[in-house]
């Protein structure tokens, strides 16, 4: 007689619940590839001008002229004005009020003509620019200017009057400087939310301080004595690179309270996604559009990049504005962690009430289903008509 043998289908173990678990959580990632996408390519694809300051140096009508032409061409793309004299324009660079600097005539901004044997040498023009404000802005300002020099049919002369470092040519390593602070900063509000979550969050508080304490000085590490972006300064490097990761720091703590494993994705949201698009380090705001440039104004990462680009290169300033920047964001943080704080000792309040109640209804319950055992005489004083039962029963038993 043969054996029926059961279909294979009922030995197999039944996956769904976890198939179900494991696509929950690729959630987290998704949105992620969705943020990033929407904050490198809407912030990055497409970077043009608008409203970029420049300026025309020269009195005469002719710059004015110029400079009116410029603006009339570029539909809303540049902001031109006209200075009276090279100084003047190069201090408006270092100022970065402006971002390029057209000298129509160079012999004449610096006080006299030259002559060649035959004759008043032509007009050479020039056009001066900070690089280590931003590398992109000076090329985009170069491409503009270079065909009005070539109609004048001299080459263009480029001066870079606030150059990098020697080690950082396109100035951007301030940028990625920033972007290794922030990785270590946020990454750690994940080991501190998480590892460290049965810490009182004062105790939290204090790990978040002091992790960006160290990450300071890794940053600093790593501008100076490492790669040598940064060649002087490096106290002011560092205590900008202090108060940014700790505001990081802070913030996340603070909101790991609320978001628990979306913790990751809302900092990243913060200090990458909407942070390192306007920071200002690969594309100046007048280069982005709208969203982002309106960022650049108040968020954490502009604030590090701009301050030390101002502290490095531009002999602090605006480095102030910068610097409260930074202050305001750390102010941020310590109101998270203050009202994560509230919230997690109104939970434990809760958490106490609850556990009592459950404690006294077991306790009633205990109670009810127990019944209480009294004392013979206690009965008998608290019923008068067994008291008289006992007591006939008594004297019957003794024959009275």
């Amino acid at each position: 007689m043969s054996s029926v043998r059961r279909p294979d289908h009922q030995h197999r173990p039944d996956h769904r619940a976890d198939l179900r678990h494991v696509l929950t959580h690729l959630v987290t990632p998704l949105l992620m590839c969705i943020g990033m996408g929407l904050a490198y390519l809407g912030a990055f694809a497409n970077p043009s001008p608008h409203h970029l300051p420049v300026a025309v140096v020269g009195s005469g009508s002719g710059a004015q002229v110029l400079a009116q032409s410029i603006n009339d061409k570029s539909d809303g793309a540049l902001d031109v004005h006209t200075v009276g004299s090279r100084a003047e324009a190069v201090d408006q660079l270092k100022h970065q009020e402006i971002f390029g600097a057209y000298v129509m005539d160079t012999h004449a901004s610096r006080g006299g003509a030259q002559s060649t044997a035959g004759g008043t040498a032509k007009a050479a023009p020039e056009l001066v620019v900070a690089t280590a404000g931003s590398d992109t802005t000076a090329t985009v300002v170069q491409k503009i200017f270079t065909p009005i020099a070539a109609q004048q049919g001299v080459p263009l002369k480029v001066t870079d009057v606030a150059p990098p470092a020697e080690d950082d040519p396109t100035g951007q390593g301030i940028f990625f400087l920033m972007v290794a602070v922030s990785i270590g900063s946020y990454a750690s509000v994940a080991v501190i939310g998480g590892a460290g979550g049965v810490l009182p969050i004062r105790m939290r508080a204090m790990l978040a301080v002091g992790t960006s304490f160290v990450v300071g000085i890794l940053g600093t590490l790593f501008a100076g004595p490492v790669f040598h972006i940064v060649d002087h300064g490096l106290w002011g490097l560092w205590s900008m690179a202090w108060l940014y990761s700790a505001g990081i720091l802070l913030i996340g703590t603070g909101l790991h309270t609320f978001l628990k494993r979306w913790t990751t994705l809302g900092v990243m949201a913060l200090f990458v996604m909407l942070n390192f698009t306007s920071a200002g380090g690969v594309f100046r705001p007048e280069m982005q559009n709208g969203f982002f440039a309106s960022l650049h104004a108040f968020w954490n990462g502009a604030g590090f990049v701009e301050g030390t680009r101002s502290h490095v290169y531009f002999d602090g300033n605006g480095l102030a504005g910068h610097v409260w920047t930074l202050v305001l964001w750390l102010v941020v943080g310590f109101a998270v962690v203050g009202v994560a704080a509230l919230a997690e000792a109104r939970r434990r309040r809760a958490a106490a009430s609850a556990a009592a109640n459950a404690t006294a209804v077991a306790a009633a319950a205990v109670a009810a289903t127990v019944p209480e055992r009294r004392p013979a005489h206690d009965a008998a004083a608290g019923d008068g008509t067994s008291g008289e039962a006992a007591e006939e029963e008594m004297e019957e038993a003794v024959g009275v």
